[in-house]
């Protein structure tokens, strides 16, 4: 009877060794890890939100990636990554991602160069609110110690290298989100968080009058990002280079 016990346990030992040898051999290989020529399909989900290659016209509320400061891109995927910016999709995407796959994402998008969409002239902001907005762009607020746009954007807005972004062509809505986020201390970046210190120094009405502003701004004839600014920053900032 032992024996005959054995010998059925055997032959199941062997019947599973079967299958699980059978198993191993119709199981796929792994796929490979990406390699460095393959960046437009690793970077294919971005254009559900940001538009065909990062290029979203200004209508909506995702911002334009293409041809942004690679350096501000790489900041702001590790600040979604780290913590310092939230929204459920971008953390999503990039949680596990590491600096150097997130550094080949931002320049993938800032070597493109499409072209801009036109922007509409036309606002619904009264011209009181707009002159405001166009004060906060180009002059500021010295009582408030509130910097111009212009002294860390650039003279055209249109940002600049290696890690200041432009601020024409983007909705009114994000503009006005992102500004308010800083107000709410919603938003962080890289300390010193200059943009949460300016960010707090500003109104609603502030916020709103300066992103209805630079959203009827039409794009220069060069929207590339300046290569330096003509004086020194008027504050510290934590996602430029030192």
């Amino acid at each position: 009877m032992r024996k005959a016990l054995h010998r059925i346990a055997a032959i199941a030992l062997l019947l599973l060794l079967g299958h699980g040898i059978a198993a191993i051999a119709a199981t796929p290989p792994a796929p490979a890890p990406p390699s460095g020529n393959d960046i437009e399909r690793r970077v294919a989900a971005c254009i559900a939100c940001h538009g065909r290659e990062g290029a979203t016209t200004n209508a909506g509320y995702f911002p334009r990636l293409s041809g942004k400061p690679a350096g501000y891109l790489f900041n702001q995927l590790r600040s979604f990554r780290d913590g310092r910016r939230f929204n459920t999709d971008m953390t999503y995407m990039v949680q596990h991602l590491s600096d150097a796959y997130l550094m080949e994402m931002a320049e993938y998008f800032a070597g493109l160069n499409l072209p801009d969409p036109p922007v509409s002239p036309v606002s619904d902001a009264p011209p009181a609110q707009l002159a405001r907005g166009r004060q906060l762009a180009l002059e500021g607020d010295a009582t408030r110690r509130i910097p111009a746009c212009v002294e860390c954007h650039g003279a055209a807005l249109t940002g600049v290298q290696p890690a200041i972004p432009g601020l024409l062509g983007l909705p009114r809505l994000y503009v006005s989100s992102q500004l308010g986020a800083w107000l709410t201390s919603e938003r962080h970046a890289l300390a010193p968080d200059c943009m949460a210190d300016i960010g707090r120094r500003m109104t609603t009405a502030d916020i709103n009058a300066v992103a209805s502003w630079l959203a009827v701004q039409p794009m220069p004839a060069d929207p590339k990002p300046a290569t330096s600014l003509p004086a020194a920053l008027p504050m510290s900032c934590g996602g430029m280079p030192k």
